[in-house]
Protein backbone atom coordinates (compact mmCIF):
# COMPACT_ATOMS: atom_id res chain seq x y z
CA UNK A 1 0.00 0.00 0.00
CA UNK A 2 2.89 2.33 0.76
CA UNK A 3 4.33 1.75 -2.71
CA UNK A 4 0.96 2.33 -4.39
CA UNK A 5 0.51 5.55 -2.43
CA UNK A 6 3.91 6.81 -3.61
CA UNK A 7 3.09 6.01 -7.24
CA UNK A 8 -0.25 7.82 -7.13
CA UNK A 9 1.30 10.85 -5.45
CA UNK A 10 3.92 10.88 -8.21
CA UNK A 11 1.23 10.82 -10.90
CA UNK A 12 -0.78 13.52 -9.15
CA UNK A 13 1.33 16.22 -10.80
CA UNK A 14 0.22 17.74 -14.12
CA UNK A 15 3.77 18.37 -15.35
CA UNK A 16 4.77 14.73 -14.85
CA UNK A 17 1.67 13.53 -16.69
CA UNK A 18 2.51 15.87 -19.58
CA UNK A 19 6.04 14.45 -19.61
CA UNK A 20 4.74 10.90 -19.81
CA UNK A 21 2.32 11.83 -22.55
CA UNK A 22 4.97 13.28 -24.89
CA UNK A 23 7.49 10.55 -24.07
CA UNK A 24 4.88 8.01 -25.08
CA UNK A 25 5.14 9.45 -28.59
CA UNK A 26 8.89 10.10 -28.91
CA UNK A 27 12.27 9.68 -27.21
CA UNK A 28 13.45 13.16 -26.17
CA UNK A 29 16.24 14.94 -24.34
CA UNK A 30 15.91 17.49 -21.53
CA UNK A 31 16.37 20.51 -23.80
CA UNK A 32 13.65 19.30 -26.14
CA UNK A 33 11.30 18.55 -23.26
CA UNK A 34 11.94 22.00 -21.79
CA UNK A 35 10.87 23.62 -25.08
CA UNK A 36 7.80 21.44 -25.46
CA UNK A 37 6.46 21.87 -21.92
CA UNK A 38 7.54 25.47 -21.38
CA UNK A 39 9.05 24.59 -17.99
CA UNK A 40 12.42 25.45 -16.45
CA UNK A 41 15.14 22.93 -17.29
CA UNK A 42 15.79 22.30 -13.60
CA UNK A 43 12.13 21.41 -13.09
CA UNK A 44 12.08 19.05 -16.08
CA UNK A 45 15.24 17.32 -14.82
CA UNK A 46 13.74 16.91 -11.34
CA UNK A 47 10.50 15.42 -12.72
CA UNK A 48 12.47 13.04 -14.95
CA UNK A 49 14.56 11.83 -12.03
CA UNK A 50 11.43 11.05 -10.00
CA UNK A 51 9.83 9.23 -12.94
CA UNK A 52 13.05 7.34 -13.61
CA UNK A 53 13.43 6.29 -9.98
CA UNK A 54 9.83 5.05 -10.00
CA UNK A 55 10.44 2.99 -13.14
CA UNK A 56 8.27 5.02 -15.52
CA UNK A 57 11.05 6.26 -17.81
CA UNK A 58 14.47 5.04 -18.93
CA UNK A 59 17.54 7.18 -19.63
CA UNK A 60 19.70 6.37 -22.68
CA UNK A 61 22.99 7.94 -23.81
CA UNK A 62 23.34 8.73 -27.50
CA UNK A 63 26.00 10.90 -29.20
CA UNK A 64 26.80 12.72 -25.97
CA UNK A 65 23.15 13.44 -25.08
CA UNK A 66 20.85 11.86 -22.52
CA UNK A 67 17.51 10.82 -23.99
CA UNK A 68 14.46 9.64 -22.10
CA UNK A 69 11.80 7.18 -23.17
CA UNK A 70 9.03 5.25 -21.49
CA UNK A 71 10.04 2.10 -19.67
CA UNK A 72 8.51 -1.19 -20.73
CA UNK A 73 5.37 -1.44 -18.53
CA UNK A 74 5.72 -5.20 -18.27
CA UNK A 75 9.07 -4.96 -16.48
CA UNK A 76 7.54 -3.16 -13.51
CA UNK A 77 4.19 -4.87 -13.50
CA UNK A 78 2.40 -1.62 -14.38
CA UNK A 79 0.45 -2.74 -17.47
CA UNK A 80 -2.94 -2.05 -15.88
CA UNK A 81 -1.85 1.39 -14.68
CA UNK A 82 -0.57 2.27 -18.15
CA UNK A 83 -3.86 1.20 -19.70
CA UNK A 84 -5.64 3.68 -17.43
CA UNK A 85 -3.12 6.43 -18.26
CA UNK A 86 -3.40 5.87 -22.01
CA UNK A 87 -7.19 5.92 -21.77
CA UNK A 88 -6.97 9.28 -19.99
CA UNK A 89 -4.48 10.58 -22.56
CA UNK A 90 -6.87 9.68 -25.39
CA UNK A 91 -9.84 11.34 -23.71
CA UNK A 92 -7.90 14.57 -23.10
CA UNK A 93 -6.63 14.86 -26.68
CA UNK A 94 -8.78 17.94 -27.40
CA UNK A 95 -7.58 19.85 -24.33
CA UNK A 96 -5.84 23.10 -25.45
CA UNK A 97 -2.77 22.45 -23.27
CA UNK A 98 -2.44 18.93 -24.68
CA UNK A 99 -2.77 20.22 -28.24
CA UNK A 100 -0.13 22.86 -27.53
CA UNK A 101 2.31 20.23 -26.25
CA UNK A 102 1.64 18.13 -29.35
CA UNK A 103 2.25 21.05 -31.69
CA UNK A 104 5.54 21.91 -29.98
CA UNK A 105 6.58 18.25 -30.16
CA UNK A 106 6.01 18.35 -33.91
CA UNK A 107 8.18 21.46 -34.11
CA UNK A 108 10.99 19.65 -32.26
CA UNK A 109 10.73 16.73 -34.67
CA UNK A 110 10.76 19.13 -37.63
CA UNK A 111 13.95 20.75 -36.33
CA UNK A 112 15.54 17.34 -35.90
CA UNK A 113 14.72 16.48 -39.49
CA UNK A 114 16.01 19.79 -40.85
CA UNK A 115 19.29 19.63 -38.94
CA UNK A 116 20.61 17.03 -41.39
CA UNK A 117 21.94 15.17 -38.35
CA UNK A 118 21.62 11.82 -40.09
CA UNK A 119 21.30 10.87 -43.71
CA UNK A 120 21.65 7.70 -45.73
CA UNK A 121 22.39 4.28 -44.27
CA UNK A 122 24.07 3.16 -41.07
CA UNK A 123 25.00 -0.17 -39.53
CA UNK A 124 22.73 0.32 -36.52
CA UNK A 125 19.44 1.75 -37.70
CA UNK A 126 19.68 2.13 -41.47
CA UNK A 127 20.98 5.70 -41.40
CA UNK A 128 24.42 7.16 -42.00
CA UNK A 129 25.92 9.58 -39.51
CA UNK A 130 27.12 12.74 -41.29
CA UNK A 131 28.66 15.12 -38.71
CA UNK A 132 28.30 18.82 -39.41
CA UNK A 133 25.43 18.75 -41.89
CA UNK A 134 22.87 21.42 -41.05
CA UNK A 135 20.40 23.79 -42.62
CA UNK A 136 22.21 26.70 -40.93
CA UNK A 137 25.43 25.93 -42.79
CA UNK A 138 23.53 25.45 -46.05
CA UNK A 139 21.75 28.79 -45.61
CA UNK A 140 25.07 30.54 -44.95
CA UNK A 141 26.57 28.95 -48.04
CA UNK A 142 23.70 30.27 -50.17
CA UNK A 143 24.17 33.70 -48.60
CA UNK A 144 27.73 33.78 -49.97
CA UNK A 145 26.27 33.62 -53.49
CA UNK A 146 24.16 36.76 -52.96
CA UNK A 147 25.33 40.28 -53.71
CA UNK A 148 25.61 42.64 -50.71
CA UNK A 149 22.13 44.02 -50.01
CA UNK A 150 20.44 46.18 -47.40
CA UNK A 151 17.79 44.21 -45.52
CA UNK A 152 15.04 45.08 -43.05
CA UNK A 153 14.03 42.24 -40.70
CA UNK A 154 10.52 43.27 -39.65
CA UNK A 155 9.28 41.78 -36.41
CA UNK A 156 12.82 40.59 -35.69
CA UNK A 157 12.16 39.29 -32.17
CA UNK A 158 15.36 38.35 -30.38
CA UNK A 159 17.37 38.80 -33.55
CA UNK A 160 18.55 35.31 -34.50
CA UNK A 161 17.51 35.64 -38.16
CA UNK A 162 18.71 39.25 -38.18
CA UNK A 163 22.21 38.14 -37.17
CA UNK A 164 22.20 35.32 -39.74
CA UNK A 165 21.19 37.84 -42.42
CA UNK A 166 23.99 40.19 -41.38
CA UNK A 167 26.53 37.53 -42.45
CA UNK A 168 25.81 38.23 -46.11
CA UNK A 169 23.96 41.57 -46.17
CA UNK A 170 25.73 44.92 -46.41
CA UNK A 171 23.49 46.28 -43.66
CA UNK A 172 20.45 45.11 -41.69
CA UNK A 173 17.74 46.96 -39.78
CA UNK A 174 15.97 44.90 -37.12
CA UNK A 175 12.55 46.23 -36.09
CA UNK A 176 10.38 45.02 -33.23
CA UNK A 177 7.63 46.56 -31.11
CA UNK A 178 9.04 45.33 -27.78
CA UNK A 179 11.93 47.21 -26.19
CA UNK A 180 12.61 44.27 -23.87
CA UNK A 181 12.93 41.89 -26.83
CA UNK A 182 15.14 44.37 -28.68
CA UNK A 183 17.42 44.56 -25.64
CA UNK A 184 18.01 40.81 -25.93
CA UNK A 185 18.54 41.19 -29.68
CA UNK A 186 21.15 43.91 -29.12
CA UNK A 187 22.94 41.72 -26.59
CA UNK A 188 22.98 38.85 -29.09
CA UNK A 189 24.36 41.19 -31.75
CA UNK A 190 27.19 42.22 -29.43
CA UNK A 191 28.03 38.60 -28.60
CA UNK A 192 28.06 37.67 -32.29
CA UNK A 193 30.02 40.85 -33.20
CA UNK A 194 27.43 41.93 -35.77
CA UNK A 195 28.58 45.46 -36.54
CA UNK A 196 26.33 46.06 -39.55
CA UNK A 197 22.98 45.80 -37.70
CA UNK A 198 20.79 48.70 -36.54
CA UNK A 199 17.99 47.97 -34.06
CA UNK A 200 14.83 50.09 -34.05
CA UNK A 201 11.60 49.99 -32.11
CA UNK A 202 8.44 50.24 -34.18
CA UNK A 203 5.19 48.69 -35.29
CA UNK A 204 4.83 46.59 -38.45
CA UNK A 205 2.04 48.92 -39.58
CA UNK A 206 4.19 52.06 -39.10
CA UNK A 207 7.84 51.27 -39.71
CA UNK A 208 10.61 53.68 -38.58
CA UNK A 209 12.36 53.30 -41.95
CA UNK A 210 12.57 55.72 -44.90
CA UNK A 211 10.78 55.13 -48.21
CA UNK A 212 12.55 52.92 -50.76
CA UNK A 213 15.64 52.51 -48.58
CA UNK A 214 16.21 48.73 -48.43
CA UNK A 215 16.72 46.03 -51.04
CA UNK A 216 14.85 43.32 -49.12
CA UNK A 217 12.02 43.65 -46.61
CA UNK A 218 11.70 40.42 -44.65
CA UNK A 219 8.66 39.34 -42.62
CA UNK A 220 9.54 36.02 -41.01
CA UNK A 221 6.85 34.55 -38.72
CA UNK A 222 5.76 38.12 -37.92
CA UNK A 223 2.73 38.78 -40.11
CA UNK A 224 0.35 36.63 -38.04
CA UNK A 225 1.14 38.89 -35.05
CA UNK A 226 0.22 42.07 -36.95
CA UNK A 227 -2.93 43.99 -36.04
CA UNK A 228 -3.48 44.67 -39.76
CA UNK A 229 -1.51 42.21 -41.94
CA UNK A 230 -2.39 43.98 -45.21
CA UNK A 231 -1.11 47.30 -43.87
CA UNK A 232 2.06 45.60 -42.62
CA UNK A 233 2.73 44.23 -46.13
CA UNK A 234 2.05 47.69 -47.60
CA UNK A 235 4.61 49.17 -45.19
CA UNK A 236 7.15 46.54 -46.22
CA UNK A 237 6.54 47.51 -49.85
CA UNK A 238 6.91 51.20 -49.03
CA UNK A 239 10.42 50.84 -47.61
CA UNK A 240 11.59 48.56 -50.45
CA UNK A 241 13.59 50.18 -53.24
CA UNK A 242 12.51 49.73 -56.90
CA UNK A 243 13.75 46.35 -58.07
CA UNK A 244 13.92 45.13 -54.48
CA UNK A 245 11.81 42.36 -52.96
CA UNK A 246 9.45 41.69 -50.11
CA UNK A 247 9.87 38.18 -48.67
CA UNK A 248 7.32 36.61 -46.31
CA UNK A 249 7.66 33.42 -44.29
CA UNK A 250 4.54 32.68 -42.29
CA UNK A 251 2.13 29.96 -41.25
CA UNK A 252 -0.34 28.42 -43.61
CA UNK A 253 -3.96 28.75 -42.49
CA UNK A 254 -4.69 26.46 -39.52
CA UNK A 255 -7.30 26.00 -36.77
CA UNK A 256 -5.17 25.91 -33.61
CA UNK A 257 -7.06 28.50 -31.53
CA UNK A 258 -4.81 28.01 -28.49
CA UNK A 259 -2.01 30.02 -30.12
CA UNK A 260 -3.97 33.25 -29.60
CA UNK A 261 -3.67 33.10 -25.80
CA UNK A 262 -0.40 31.17 -25.57
CA UNK A 263 1.64 32.93 -28.29
CA UNK A 264 -0.25 36.15 -28.97
CA UNK A 265 -1.12 35.23 -32.57
CA UNK A 266 -3.76 37.52 -34.08
CA UNK A 267 -4.29 35.59 -37.33
CA UNK A 268 -4.41 31.80 -37.65
CA UNK A 269 -2.14 31.68 -40.67
CA UNK A 270 -2.82 32.60 -44.28
CA UNK A 271 -3.85 31.02 -47.54
CA UNK A 272 -1.40 31.27 -50.42
CA UNK A 273 -3.79 33.44 -52.42
CA UNK A 274 -4.19 35.80 -49.43
CA UNK A 275 -0.48 36.51 -49.34
CA UNK A 276 -0.34 36.94 -53.12
CA UNK A 277 -3.28 39.37 -53.04
CA UNK A 278 -1.71 41.46 -50.26
CA UNK A 279 1.55 41.70 -52.20
CA UNK A 280 -0.26 42.78 -55.38
CA UNK A 281 -2.42 45.29 -53.49
CA UNK A 282 0.78 46.87 -52.13
CA UNK A 283 1.95 47.69 -55.65
CA UNK A 284 4.35 44.78 -55.98
CA UNK A 285 4.53 42.50 -59.00
CA UNK A 286 5.26 38.88 -59.87
CA UNK A 287 4.13 37.39 -56.54
CA UNK A 288 5.18 33.78 -55.96
CA UNK A 289 4.07 31.48 -53.15
CA UNK A 290 5.00 27.96 -52.14
CA UNK A 291 5.11 25.62 -49.17
CA UNK A 292 8.35 26.12 -47.29
CA UNK A 293 8.09 23.42 -44.65
CA UNK A 294 5.48 20.88 -43.58
CA UNK A 295 5.38 17.59 -41.73
CA UNK A 296 2.75 14.88 -41.54
CA UNK A 297 0.70 15.28 -38.38
CA UNK A 298 1.99 18.81 -37.70
CA UNK A 299 -0.83 21.41 -37.72
CA UNK A 300 1.63 24.10 -38.75
CA UNK A 301 3.11 24.44 -42.22
CA UNK A 302 5.26 27.35 -43.40
CA UNK A 303 4.34 29.37 -46.48
CA UNK A 304 6.87 31.41 -48.44
CA UNK A 305 5.76 34.37 -50.53
CA UNK A 306 7.83 36.90 -52.45
CA UNK A 307 7.21 39.78 -54.85
CA UNK A 308 9.24 42.52 -56.53
CA UNK A 309 8.95 46.31 -56.31
CA UNK A 310 8.35 47.78 -59.76
CA UNK A 311 11.28 49.68 -61.22
CA UNK A 312 10.70 53.29 -62.14
CA UNK A 313 10.83 54.06 -65.85
CA UNK A 314 12.88 57.04 -66.95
Amino acid sequence: MRQASAVYRLLGDEARLRLLRVLERERLNVTELTGILGLAQSGVSRHLKLLKDAGFVVEEKDAGFSYYRLADPSTGGMETLWEALRDQFERSASDPAVKADGARLQEVLRLRKENFEQHGVDSRDGRQLVPGRSWAAWARALGMLLPPMSVADLGCGEGYLTIETSRWASSVIGVDRSEAVLARARALGRRRRATNVTWRRGELEKLPIDDESVDVALLSQALHHATDPAKAVAEAARITAPGGRVLILDLREHHEEWVRAKLGDRTLGFKEEQLADMLLASGLEQPRTRIGSSRAGDPFAVLIAAATKKKKHR
